[in-house]
């Protein structure tokens, strides 16, 4: 009896220890049964991701065949959001995530499944049986399933991600409207961006030392050394933002404010000029670097002085 007590306070000690890394969510729209069927087809359309109301990823989905996986029978992922993706809008502490999914066929029932988890930094192994054993370094986990949906639906979870950075900008005071003094400035900043683009490129690689970017590491020595952005404006390569009557700014309750195009990417420029670029690696490695500085909407902060700035 001491030695099973021993075993169960060593294995409580060991989960209270344990650090949460992340925690993912996983989406999808689908018909069929996945509780009589090992596949289901997913349901084409739109998925809009926002995290504490700031827009952070959209995504078409394809309608193709998943797995139903495990005795819990989880659908294959249309969508996988891990929170370390989310970029400076994740908070640490308390966040909320919302997932808005519109269907190609606004007309057709469909079933849908949202999973999340929390990833640690610790393996617990299970005997699932005489010499069966799982190990995951997954906790807390859950579903929500929601059946016969027809037309826009939306998922929401809040969850902590005591991982996430503190940024000084987190606690700016919230905005909740605009002024024409603010959209003027606003303006400005997208403006003000594209004029990065340009030789001596000084500023361009400030911002390429500060970018936040999930998933994507940047080797600015690499890009300074190989002067992409130097062979990209040689070639004709320039930037042009969307013109202020065409900007939508969206307002999110939080300090940060979304400004992006009515009609498509923030920033263009003509694919034209990236034909006359030599090497194929300078010019896919250019049109990341691209990406980077002129994203497809900025997000910006006013800070307690009035003044507005585009946060990374």
């Amino acid at each position: 009896m001491r030695k099973l007590l021993a075993a169960l306070l060593l294995f409580c000690s060991s989960l209270a220890s344990a650090s949460v890394l992340n925690v993912e969510f996983n989406f999808s729209p689908f018909v069929g049964d996945p509780l009589k069927s090992d596949r289901v087809e997913i349901v084409a359309g739109k998925a809009a991701v926002f995290i504490n109301n700031v827009p952070v990823a959209e995504q078409e989905i394809q309608k193709r065949e998943v797995p139903v996986l495990f005795d819990n029978r989880e659908i294959g992922s249309a969508v996988w959001v891990p929170a370390s993706s989310m970029g400076p809008a994740l908070r640490k502490g308390k966040n909320r995530i919302r997932i808005e999914f519109v269907p190609a066929n606004a007309k057709a029932p469909y079933d849908a499944q949202l999973r999340w988890a929390t990833v640690t930094d610790q393996v617990t192994r299970t005997e699932k049986g005489p010499g069966q054993m799982s190990a995951t370094n997954q906790s807390d986990e859950g579903v929500d399933n929601r059946k016969k949906n027809v037309g826009k639906l939306v998922f929401e979870r809040e969850f902590v991600a005591d991982f996430a950075a503190d940024l000084p900008w987190h606690h700016f005071p919230p905005v909740t409207a605009l002024t024409d003094a603010d959209r003027q400035a606003l303006v400005a900043l997208v403006a003000a961006r594209a004029e990065v683009f340009k030789p001596d490129f000084a500023s361009a690689y400030q911002i390429l030392k500060g970018a936040s970017t999930p998933g994507l590491q940047l080797d600015l020595a690499g890009i300074q050394k190989s002067k992409l952005l130097d062979k990209g404006y040689a070639a004709g390569v320039r930037v042009a933002p969307t013109s202020a009557d065409k900007l939508d700014f969206v307002v999110t309750g939080n300090p940060e404010v979304v400004v992006r195009s009515k009609t498509g990417n923030l920033y263009t420029s003509d694919p034209k000029a990236f034909v006359r670029i030599k090497g194929d690696e300078v010019q896919m490695g250019l049109a990341m670097v691209l990406g980077v500085l002129f994203p497809p909407q900025l997000v910006a902060v006013r800070d307690a002085a009035g003044k507005w700035a585009v946060v990374q």
